[in-house]
């Protein structure tokens, strides 16, 4: 039974009212409301409980769920921007876009016709790009990422993150970095130093066409070869431990708990019995026993 169920009985209708509107407003702690008005904080909770449910239902849109909100005008350019948003913000595949289209709005796309959008996406996406000003960059990184098997060259401010440099290119080298830091340069792109990897291509690129700018290296590939080299030094330990530990157990002779090893005398008395200080040494189970001085 509740402590408190009493009290909690007789409270007239209004009284739980103020007392949900209290708890729900933070002007005590459950246990001093309940000590307060001599009821149980459970019946504090039941309360509150109470409460936000009617708050809910006041506040719920009274809108039937098949009364129409709003008409929207499908059209071909509405469908292409379904697209690229599926893609891009909801991160959705070609196959993924044919099943929402098709299931939802009963429009039947073909992956082919998928892959046209994104690509003309891009290259409007690319033309406006082409127009912005890169001169409040000032710290500038440059890496090589792969869409399979193409490479495909980055650049990305250090402050923003914005990408202002993203080329699917069939090679990697010196010039093909070069001709697009030199793009970039005409935008305005002038940093004060780029954080790169160790790529021949990419800094021999940079060189070439931005002169004597700073390229520092970055700390993410030689943490991923400590980090490496640490697990393997690891699992080389614990194995080594694990043999250690095996060799040990096979060395050590069974004998029950609490028992000495004592040299005996061939006559049956033992050595320990005549001298206390004559108990042996051995150090393998086949060495010939010793007894101490």
């Amino acid at each position: 039974m509740d402590r408190g169920v009493g009290a909690a009985a007789r409270l007239p209708g209004s009284d739980r009212k103020d007392l949900a509107i209290q708890a729900l407003a933070g002007s005590g702690t459950v246990s001093d409301l309940a000590a307060r008005h001599g009821v149980s904080r459970k019946f504090i909770y039941r309360q509150t409980h109470k409460a936000v449910a009617a708050l809910d239902d006041a506040f719920l849109s009274a809108t039937p769920d098949h009364e129409v909100l709003f008409e929207l005008a499908v059209t071909k350019a509405w469908l292409h921007q379904v697209i690229v948003g599926l893609t891009l913000i909801c991160r959705s595949s070609y196959r993924g876009v044919v099943e929402f289209l098709r299931d939802l709005l009963g429009v039947p796309v073909s992956l082919g016709s998928v892959h046209h959008v994104l690509q003309s996406a891009t290259r409007q996406a690319s033309a406006i790009n082409h127009d912005q000003d890169l001169s409040g960059i000032r710290v500038g990184l440059h890496d090589e990422i792969f869409q399979g098997a193409t490479p495909v060259l980055a650049g990305v401010d250090a402050q923003s993150t914005y990408c202002y440099l993203l080329a699917a290119e069939r090679h990697r080298d010196a010039d093909t970095w070069g001709v697009h830091l030199l793009d970039a340069a005409q935008q305005g792109l002038d940093p004060d130093y780029t954080i790169a990897d160790a790529g021949q291509g990419l800094r021999a690129g940079q060189r070439a066409a931005w002169g004597d700018t700073p390229c520092h290296g970055d700390v993410f590939h030689i943490q991923r070869q400590c980090e490496g080299l640490a697990n393997t030094l690891s699992r080389l330990a614990k194995g080594a431990t694990s043999r250690r530990q095996k060799l040990r157990a096979q060395d050590r002779p069974h004998r029950p708990r609490g028992s000495r090893r004592r040299a005996c005398h061939p006559a049956g008395a033992c050595a320990a019995d005549r001298d206390p200080g004559a108990w042996v040494v051995s150090r393998h189970p086949n060495a010939h026993p010793v007894a101490a001085p």
